[in-house]
């Protein structure tokens, strides 16, 4: 299975082009400048350049915050342009995988998002996202595959966040307990995506890693780990006020991806101890 990544140089995406490289899939991953989604015609000169079987669209705008204060930079990248790389894989017949985010809820819910639940955006980034999803689904041979929560090697991340103010002296740190979502480790969701793209699902479906948490949570069992005498102090999400709202609860319904995939999704703890070993 031949895979074409845009974005390929970010943090998931380099998971995706290692994860494919170690199954002997031939895999390219493009950065930002080489392969700019945004220029109409550069994705379906990549596709006819490389002949992927999958492409995998990777590349967005994430700065949370400053697509607040960027809006049509937002919705033309994590928007709009979809749109080329749809063009590009449906002039090879290639599946897309389109990778989007808890962000296109409200976080109002109290139980897990299923994929066809409403969704309400309440960011722009979530905004622009849900357009994202919006062109790809246009396509019949694309799946839409929300996500949440990343953390791996490449860039940085909250995992990282925690051990560099933890190795800076930061004592207490303090960390919002009324966000709850699913942490998720970009190997083991790179894994997923290749499988869901060989078993040529498509539609939307979400993975995430197991069980909910809460970034308190989380925090407690990064620093438990590797800074134990650091103390986690739990606040809430008004005593950190940043330009985009955050979803109070971005927790997906994984149990149609597990059905897909003949197993279950993996636990974030798992992931964590995996990641912490990988980063040293």
């Amino acid at each position: 299975m031949r895979v074409l990544v845009f974005g390929g140089t970010g943090m998931l995406g380099r998971s995706v082009v290692g994860e494919a490289r170690r199954r002997g899939y031939p895999a390219l991953g493009l950065s930002r400048e080489q392969g700019d989604i945004t220029q109409s015609d550069v994705p379906r000169q990549w596709v006819e350049r490389f002949r992927p079987q999958v492409v995998v669209n990777c590349a967005a705008f994430t700065r949370v915050d400053d697509c607040e204060a960027h809006k049509e930079q937002a919705l033309e990248v994590n928007g709009h342009s979809v749109a080329h790389v749809v063009a590009g894989a449906q002039s090879l017949g290639a599946r897309l995988v389109q990778v989007s985010t808890d962000y296109v809820f409200d976080g109002r819910g109290t139980s897990p998002y299923p994929n066809d639940g409403r969704t309400g955006p309440v960011s722009v980034y979530g905004e622009s996202k849900l357009l994202g999803e919006q062109e790809a689904l246009a396509y019949d041979r694309s799946l839409v595959l929300r996500v949440s929560w990343l953390f791996g090697a490449g860039a940085g991340n909250f995992v990282t966040t925690m051990l560099r103010l933890a190795r800076q002296g930061m004592n207490p740190l303090r960390v919002v307990d009324d966000q709850v979502g699913g942490p998720t480790y970009t190997r083991f969701l790179a894994r997923a995506l290749l499988d869901l793209a060989g078993a040529e699902a498509t539609g939307v479906l979400s993975y995430q890693n197991r069980e909910a948490v809460s970034w308190y949570g989380f925090a407690r069992e990064i620093l438990r780990q590797e800074y134990p005498a650091v103390a986690v102090e739990a606040v809430k999400t008004e005593d950190f006020p940043r330009p985009a709202p955050r979803p109070a609860y971005s927790v997906l319904d994984v149990s149609p991806t597990e059905a897909i995939l003949g197993r279950p999704v993996e636990t974030w703890s798992a992931g964590l101890a995996h990641y912490l070993a990988e980063i040293g």
